[in-house]
């Protein structure tokens, strides 16, 4: 069976299938590139004796806009305990006190503290640390090969299509293929996230006829440290629990009157009210003067902002929202199984609906062992499928694609411009026409195989950021990380409904134009 990526999901995949033979993980950069790697938050599960799942549910649903699947939540809270017990058991090591009690922090939107961290803000590196230690010489990894289509015959993913770096192109056939190809944050300019994320295994999932939901629903983080007016790299919500305050230019208290809450109110209110604030030309800083201890608690963020020359002694960080997560993607159901049998998406890249309309903090790398877990047990269950794979993919001849593209800058570019934190009808409108001049059928239908990887990239970021454009037009309210000017409401008739998208919908498009 094949594991598209490298993050938690991907490994947690792995590591609950690694005693089958002929596990195969492909990744298109290295295996530590990666959005996990990068965490510097942690991971939330009830285990304080003050918590309980039931409280964790209703943080998790009140962040989400009461978007979310309930079933689904359900599953993350009261699961994630059990599975967090596990790796801790196995020797995943989290940081405790001087009693040796764990070091519970608080993010945002919750209400309880039971936020577990690992190495202070490298929770992330510690996890995926932890895992390929373990997987190492019983997994076989492929680093720098990138997958860039799946294999579907008689309406099943029966592999995948690689490219090296050198242009070969390999067929792999499969029993099981799990996509954990994490999102699409790099479709914009300021991002928290690594540069691999831009989106392509939910347009492979897309293009195979898999239906995606939710695309609309990005979570802009509120700090990303700026320096020479560029976003270099996040700053982690567990600093404001910590005691960190956002601060107007002048000292003002940016969060006072806005929210209960306050600078720990959820993602998206933080993130607009930096927004206005910056759109009225204004600057903000998170002052961390009330932060003890700022370089021991949290010294992959010092070491950031000595690397780019922010004095930490003068106690504010400049900062601004950047892209960092998307609570949309492929949809699976409770086991990680999408529409098209034999295909399987988990971390980012899977629409569980845990998130809803905006996820709570730290709640990431906890759905990506829950159902990573959950997405290894259905495929030790399913029966094993001919690993036979005809050299062409397709029943009929795949047209050539003649790539006419536009630069990656540009592209980030117009989904920051017309599709970012608040958005309104006529700026989406612009993105979706923009999008659509670039022969997006092609990209549904040709034949890949002539193109260089950049350009497959290229084009499933035109794919990617289209799904996400049209369906923040298609959606008439604001909820969570989808706000629009035009809609700035809640609309009862909106809650809980999700535009499901599948490439048939060309067809219709098509008919209408």
């Amino acid at each position: 069976m094949i594991i598209v990526g490298s993050g938690l999901a991907a490994l947690t995949v792995a590591y609950h299938l690694s005693e089958l033979d002929h596990v195969m993980i492909f990744t298109k950069k290295r295996c530590t590139d990666s959005n996990s790697w990068r965490a510097q938050g942690g991971v939330a599960a009830a285990l304080a004796e003050s918590d309980d799942w039931r409280a964790h549910f209703r943080d998790t649903m009140v962040a989400g806009c009461f978007h979310n699947d309930e079933r689904m939540v359900e599953r993350l809270v009261r699961e994630g305990p059990r599975r967090l017990q596990e790796w801790i058991n196995a020797g995943m090591a989290f940081d405790r006190d001087e009693r040796g009690r764990f070091c519970f922090g608080l993010e945002g939107g919750h209400s309880h503290r039971r936020i577990l961290h690992a190495g202070g803000d490298q929770t992330g590196k510690a996890l995926v640390s932890f895992l390929l230690e373990r997987l190492e010489g019983r997994v076989w990894m492929e680093e720098g090969e990138q997958v860039i289509d799946l294999l579907v015959e008689e309406g099943r993913c029966v592999g995948v299509k690689t490219k090296r770096e050198d242009g070969s192109v390999s067929i792999w056939p499969a029993s099981a293929v799990v996509l954990a190809t994490g999102g699409c944050a790099g479709l914009y300019t300021f991002t928290s996230n690594a540069p691999t994320a831009t989106g392509d295994g939910i347009a492979m999932a897309y293009r195979a006829g898999a239906a995606v939901a939710d695309m609309e629903f990005i979570q802009f983080h509120p700090t990303m440290l700026v320096a020479g007016g560029k976003a270099v790299g996040l700053v982690s919500e567990a600093v404001r629990g910590e005691g960190a305050v956002l601060e107007a230019e002048d000292g003002r208290p940016l969060m006072d009157g806005v929210h209960p809450l306050r600078d720990l109110a959820p993602r998206d209110i933080v993130a607009r009210a930096i927004a206005a604030e910056l759109d009225r030309g204004g600057r903000v800083y998170l002052n961390i003067s009330r932060v003890s201890h700022f370089r021991r608690r949290f010294p992959t963020i010092a070491a950031l902002c000595e690397a780019y020359g922010v004095d930490l002694e003068a106690g504010r960080l400049p900062v601004a929202p950047g892209a960092h997560f998307l609570m949309g993607g492929v949809v699976v159901n409770e086991w990680g199984q999408t529409t098209v049998p034999g295909l399987y998406a988990v971390g980012e890249a899977a629409c569980t609906g845990v998130h809803g309309a905006n996820r709570l903090a730290s709640n990431s790398l906890l759905e990506a062992i829950v159902f990573g877990f959950r997405a290894a047990c259905a495929i030790r269950r399913q029966a094993a499928w001919p690993e036979t794979v005809h050299r062409a993919d397709s029943s009929s001849p795949r047209r050539l694609i003649v790539p006419r593209l536009p630069e990656r800058a540009l592209i980030r570019e117009q989904l920051s411009t017309f599709v970012g934190i608040v958005r309104n009808g006529d700026r989406l409108r612009k993105a979706v026409d923009w999008l659509e001049q670039f022969s997006l059928p092609d990209w549904l239908d040709g034949d890949l195989e002539r193109l260089s990887a950049e350009e497959i990239e290229t084009g499933y970021m035109l794919l990617v950021g289209w799904l996400v454009a049209s369906s923040a037009l298609g959606r008439t309210e604001s909820r969570g990380g989808h706000y629009r000017s035009d809609f700035p409401r809640e609309c009862p008739k909106w809650r809980g409904r999700r535009l499901v998208r599948t490439k048939e919908e060309w067809a219709r498009l098509g008919a209408g134009r």
